[in-house]
């Protein structure tokens, strides 16, 4: 089994929520949650900040060599996805 941890990226602790239903889902994983409530809310935040929000985390993700990065956060996901980054 790769013993690899899972990331979890939000920006306050609604991700926890993820956590809870990976963990039921995926028992035998090993899981590293990260909550950036110092910068918490992300929403009032310009498309520049979020970015280096999301960089900074990325790095300290990169550090940890995880199988897999899930990004519970809604306003650093979307931002992705519609090319706004």
């Amino acid at each position: 089994m790769n013993t690899q941890p899972i990331g979890i990226y939000d920006s306050a602790i609604g991700g926890l929520f993820v956590l809870k239903a990976l963990r039921l889902a995926l028992p035998k994983e090993n899981f590293i949650f990260f909550a950036d409530t110092a910068s918490h809310p992300y929403g009032s935040k310009s498309k520049e900040t979020i970015l280096s929000l999301c960089y900074q985390t990325a790095l300290f993700f990169l550090q940890k060599n995880l199988k897999l990065l899930v990004i519970a956060c809604n306003n650093a996901s979307c931002g992705f996805t519609k090319g706004i980054f």
